[in-house]
C-alpha cells in the first residue's frame, strides 16, 4: 500500500495535497474530504444508512493529525472531526476523486438541494 511522501493543506484555496511513494499524487478539496468522511456520521452504521452531507462548500481543515502510521485526523472547521482517514482510504479518494465528486452532486441534485460554487 503506497504511504504519503507529503501532506500540504492550502488553507486559502481549501486544497490538500497528497504525494504518496508510488508516485501517486492528488488533490482534494477540503468540501470533499468533508463529505466523504470515513466517520459513522457520514457513513452510518452500515450499507445504506449513508448521511448526505449538506451546505459544506466552505468548510475548511483546521488541523491534520497524525494517527499511528497508517492515518490522519482531518479537524475541519465545522466541528466535525471524527473521522479517521487511512492512507488506503485517502489514496482510493484519490483515484477516482471525479468519479464520487459527480455522484456527490448526483445525489444532491436527487435530494433537490443546489450545490453553491465557492470562489477562491
Amino acid at each position: 500500500m503506497p504511504k504519503p511522501t507529503s501532506i500540504n493543506l492550502h488553507q486559502k484555496s481549501r486544497i490538500l495535497e497528497i504525494e504518496f511513494d508510488d508516485g501517486a499524487a492528488y488533490k482534494y478539496s477540503c468540501e470533499f474530504l468533508r463529505v466523504y468522511s470515513p466517520s459513522a456520521e457520514v457513513t452510518g452504521h452500515g450499507p445504506g444508512e449513508e448521511v448526505l452531507q449538506v451546505g459544506k462548500e466552505g468548510v475548511n481543515i483546521k488541523a491534520i493529525e497524525p494517527v499511528g502510521h497508517y492515518a490522519v485526523k482531518l479537524v475541519f472547521d465545522d466541528q466535525h472531526d471524527s473521522g479517521l482517514y487511512s492512507w488506503q482510504y485517502l489514496y482510493d479518494l484519490g483515484a477516482h476523486y471525479e468519479e464520487k465528486w459527480q455522484n456527490y452532486l448526483a445525489r444532491l441534485k436527487e435530494a433537490g438541494v443546489k450545490h453553491k460554487e465557492i470562489a477562491n
